[in-house]
């Protein structure tokens, strides 16, 4: 008999704290997966209330409106007929963890807590839950009265477990527990666990992705199976960018993989896969089976009332599995400019601001930091031009202009993007040039300013005070003369930077809103210390540092 799975990961931008939202991203993913024919649906980790409420986790009410939202779940026919794996904090014995809640037709099958925390990096999980130490075990959990009432059940098992389908098995992993020596996939597969589902909140940094890759495809070929990986993506109102990348791999092939970057809310990733052909391969492999007989761990199975292949007399004669694909992994490069700009986007779209204003020297690093920006346009216009109904509203929201809709990143750039060349006497005109040509290549509203009366009004007012004049070291000054006098001309570029960010847009337009004012400092310059203090360095925000 064929056993052709067609399963479903999900790549959501979810907000913290935005349960409303956070509930119609799940609702929505839920929905597109079922549409697609998939009878297995993952998340990303604790979707629900969002990956990045770092201590609100610690607050009760997170906990309560997070049941809230699986609630709503949980009443909700229209999502009948699909295992659906969600996340979300869940309190058990006066111990937070970090939980999965697998559910299906309105009821809780298991809740499965994380049995390894991230604790480096960006990482402080531990600060907020508690790890489940028990391998291959579970105990009762008492449900909420009014989640009771729901699903008629009063206890649902809490641990480490599988799920047994009709027709297969599916093991759970969350996140950092595949980066692990002794993942549990290992000890899953070898108990008879042939889908493994990990949900991750996983954020970008350069090449990761490929280390995830390489981890998952190892994972399947030395085991076998068929691993699905859901990733958080967007910016979370933190300083990280999680860069999605959902995935399906079986047998140490990737069958199916949503983009690293992109500015959709809802990325839903399909492939159908064959369990015919996950047996075979184990099968295949004497020294798998071998070791799958001497185990000790024998995992405690829920029973999940769905058979996830079709049955017989249903079965679809033009559904074939899914064909194996090659990595698209990008170029550092691309990386780099496509990450924080994707960032960018989903923090001007949620501070309610009307775009960026970046103060153009004519330099490397400010350049950088203006096409970083243009990427993000050239992103917008391309989601726009997609019919993605979400990036429309956030464009018309963001420039004023309901109904508009940018043909380029030009054209976006005009009326969210401001950009400026703040010179004086000493600034040189080739600089001037630069900052000019490229303001008009990507198509920001350029002013070119010219800041010498402010700069002889402040060593004026300096003089008048004193009695005495600095001059700079080519005009007979000490060294303290020359600092403080460049400084005066660095720090005023800050302050002239918010009053054009503040007020350049109501020039323009009556109802315009304020930008967010850009610093370009690099990596470098702000490990070392090596750049002037508010000067065009302070900002609201730094891609590039």
């Amino acid at each position: 008999m064929v056993h052709y799975v067609t399963v479903a990961t999900c790549a959501l931008n979810q907000w913290a704290l935005d349960f409303q939202g956070n509930y119609e991203r799940i609702r929505e993913s839920i929905l597109q997966a079922k549409a697609g024919g998939a009878r297995l649906r993952i998340g990303p980790e604790l979707e629900i209330p969002g990956y990045g409420c770092q201590d609100h986790f610690l607050e009760s009410d997170t906990t309560l409106h997070s049941w809230e939202v699986l609630a709503r779940l949980l009443q909700d026919r229209s999502l009948d007929g699909v295992l659906i794996d969600t996340g979300m904090p869940v309190l058990h014995r006066n111990s937070r963890y970090n939980c999965r809640v697998v559910i299906l037709d309105g009821r809780i099958l298991l809740i499965r807590p994380k049995m390894h925390l991230a604790n480096d990096g960006n990482y402080r999980e531990p600060r907020w839950f508690t790890e489940w130490a028990r391998v291959a075990s579970t105990e009762d959990y008492v449900l909420p009265r009014f989640i009771a009432d729901i699903t008629g059940q009063k206890t649902v098992p809490f641990g480490d477990a599988l799920i047994s389908t009709e027709d297969s098995c599916v093991g759970i992993e969350l996140c950092e527990e595949l980066f692990t020596p002794q993942s549990p996939h290992i000890a899953m597969s070898l108990d008879g666990a042939e889908i493994i589902v990990n949900s991750s909140g996983s954020h970008h940094e350069l090449r990761k992705l490929g280390r995830r890759i390489e981890l998952i495809r190892e994972a399947t070929l030395k085991c076998g199976g068929v691993y699905l990986y859901a990733n958080q993506k967007g910016c979370d109102g933190d300083r990280v960018y999680y860069d999605g990348s959902a995935m399906v791999l079986a047998n140490g092939e990737i069958l199916a993989m949503g983009t690293q970057f992109s500015i959709s809310d809802v990325e839903v990733t399909l492939a159908t896969v064959d369990l015919g052909a996950v047996r075979a391969f184990r099968a295949g492999m004497s020294s798998r089976s071998t070791q799958a007989a001497r185990s000790s761990v024998r995992y405690p199975r829920v029973v999940a009332g769905i058979s996830l292949s079709a049955q017989q007399a249903q079965f679809d004669f033009s559904v074939r599995p899914t064909r194996p694909l090659a990595p698209r992994l990008h170029a550092p490069a691309e990386e780099i400019a496509l990450g924080p700009a994707c960032w960018l986007w989903d923090y001007v779209r949620r501070s309610s601001l009307g775009g960026f204003f970046l103060p153009l020297s004519g330099g490397i690093d400010s350049c950088a930091t203006a096409v970083v920006v243009h990427s993000m346009c050239r992103l917008v216009v391309d989601a726009c031009g997609r019919g993605d109904a979400q990036a429309l509203a956030d464009v018309g929201r963001v420039c004023g202009e309901s109904g508009f809709v940018p043909a380029t990143a030009q054209e976006l750039a005009s009326r969210i993007f401001c950009t400026s060349f703040m010179g004086t006497a000493n600034s040189t005109a080739e600089t001037r040039a630069r900052a000019r040509a490229l303001a008009a290549a990507i198509g920001s509203y350029h002013i070119d300013v010219d800041m010498d009366a402010v700069v002889a009004a402040i060593v004026g007012l300096f003089a008048l005070v004193t009695g005495q004049t600095p001059r700079y070291a080519v005009h007979g000054g000490t060294s303290a003369e020359n600092l403080a006098l460049q400084n005066i001309q660095a720090r005023l570029r800050m302050l002239l930077a918010y009053l054009l960010a503040a007020l350049v847009p109501w020039v323009r337009r009556a109802a315009g809103r304020p930008l967010l004012v850009l610093a370009s400092a690099n990596v470098d310059e702000a490990l070392r210390g090596y750049f002037t203090k508010y000067d065009c360095s302070s900002a609201d925000l730094n891609p590039i540092g």
